[in-house]
């Protein structure tokens, strides 16, 4: 058994630093690793990375991160990933990292996602350049995902995104914003490989639980979602939390 604690849009600046780390202490008694699922900041700044390093950094166990829409929106990406990276969390994107925990090889591969939709109501890669290049983006991100996963030599194999690879675990969010949540992309390049979890983040309205076409199970762990510092998480044989 691997245990697996998980938590995303936690959304640090300066006056939330503290909020989590007393929970977070208490991590190396009940899990093997931390995945943070993206929005990790509230604007990418380089400050505010410093704020996530000290909150998450130094917890004694591995953490790995994806970033999120709201990391990228100072266009800071390479500072914010170097705080990150030297304060020993480890920064996927379109890659992943295989752990030797006591209950087996953990393999995580990682990538923020993209919008996009979903089966039947989604964006196309038709018409204006402006379309085709977002409709690329999001094909690109979901081809390096599902890489990442099939790459991976590992007895457990988890896939961490930012946004989602389902419209299920989006119910609750307003209809007409799902394209701009996820993509029906992301969820085939999960099932692309024996994935045995998938977690992300970004629908703060969203729900809980949801399972790609392929029968991988999903979980939202966005804080505003799942209402404590994290959640966790026992894959084996079968997923418990």
């Amino acid at each position: 058994m691997i245990r697996i604690a998980a938590v995303g849009d936690v959304h640090l600046d300066e006056d939330v630093v503290g909020r989590f780390r007393p929970a977070l202490e208490e991590l190396p008694d009940s899990a093997d690793v931390l995945l943070l699922a993206g929005d990790l900041t509230r604007h990418g700044t380089e400050a505010e990375a410093r704020c996530v390093a000290q909150e998450f950094g130094g917890l004694g166990l591995p953490v790995i991160t994806v970033l999120g829409n709201h990391d990228h929106q100072c266009d800071q990406v390479p500072q914010v990933v170097k705080v990150l990276s030297d304060a020993g969390i480890t920064v996927l994107e379109g890659t992943g990292i295989v752990l030797e925990c006591a209950g087996g090889r953990l393999g995580v591969a990682g990538a923020k996602g993209f919008g996009g939709g979903f089966a039947g109501r989604c964006a196309s890669d038709f018409g204006e350049p402006e379309m085709k290049a977002f409709v690329r983006t999001t094909n690109e991100s979901a081809d390096a995902l599902g890489r990442a996963l099939r790459d991976l030599d590992c007895d457990l194999l988890v896939a961490l995104t930012h946004y989602s690879p389902v419209p299920d675990t989006l119910a609750g969010e307003p209809l007409e914003i799902y394209p701009f949540l996820g993509s029906y992309q992301l969820g085939q390049a999960i099932d692309s490989a024996p994935t045995a979890l998938a977690l992300h983040g970004h629908a703060h309205h969203g729900t809980e639980r949801g399972t790609t076409p392929g029968g991988v199970r999903v979980r939202n762990v966005a804080h505003p979602v799942i209402k404590q510092a994290y959640s966790i998480f026992h894959l084996g044989d079968h997923l418990v939390g």
